[in-house]
């Protein structure tokens, strides 16, 4: 775990297990390396990623959390990631045209230690290039991929996702709300 924490918080990527598909993350708030997973990933720079968070006090001090966004998390059985306006203290390269970002409260333990020790949001975007499917389990994603990260975290290689990602709702500050996926 100090090795990864390390990598991060040199400006490092890695590919890890989240609470749904294997993703490729870093240090949220560092610029530079939120970039380097544009450029892994082939993806377009108006494309956002979202962030993972381990806390509810976290959350709360990256966005303002309307009290439905309370209500879908406690409520949802399978992982949801929510879209929330006027985020805090992430760089613009993570947010959307509209300047919201979606964030994840994780259940899973590992990540939530993960995010604990490196005391940052993490980046979560799938282990594969735009277009390609989501790798379920570490044997799904790309050897090409896997050479491009910094490091490939070694925890629940063979577990196999029962997620193929997560749900994805935007919510508004006067409670709207808009299921982007189920």
């Amino acid at each position: 775990m100090e090795h990864i924490i390390e990598i991060l918080k040199s400006g490092g990527t890695i590919l890890y297990p989240t609470d749904t598909i294997w993703g490729i993350g870093c240090d949220a708030t560092n610029t530079e390396a939120v970039n380097k997973i544009f450029d892994i990933k082939k993806r377009e720079k108006n494309k956002s990623m979202i962030i993972l968070v381990e806390s509810e006090k976290r959350l709360q001090d990256l966005v303002d959390v309307p009290e439905m966004a309370w209500e879908i998390i406690d409520l949802s059985e399978k992982p949801v990631t929510i879209v929330y306006e006027n985020p805090r203290g992430l760089p613009k390269e993570l947010l959307a045209e509209d300047g919201s970002i979606g964030i994840r409260l994780v259940k899973n333990d590992f990540c939530k230690k993960l995010i604990t020790k490196l005391n940052k949001p993490l980046v979560s975007t799938s282990a594969n290039f735009s277009g390609e499917k989501s790798p379920l389990r570490f044997s799904d994603i790309s050897p090409e991929m896997i050479k491009l990260v910094d490091y490939a975290v070694e925890e629940d290689r063979d577990k196999v996702s029962k997620y193929s990602g997560s749900s994805v709702i935007k919510i508004w500050s006067d409670n709207r709300i808009k299921v982007l996926r189920e």
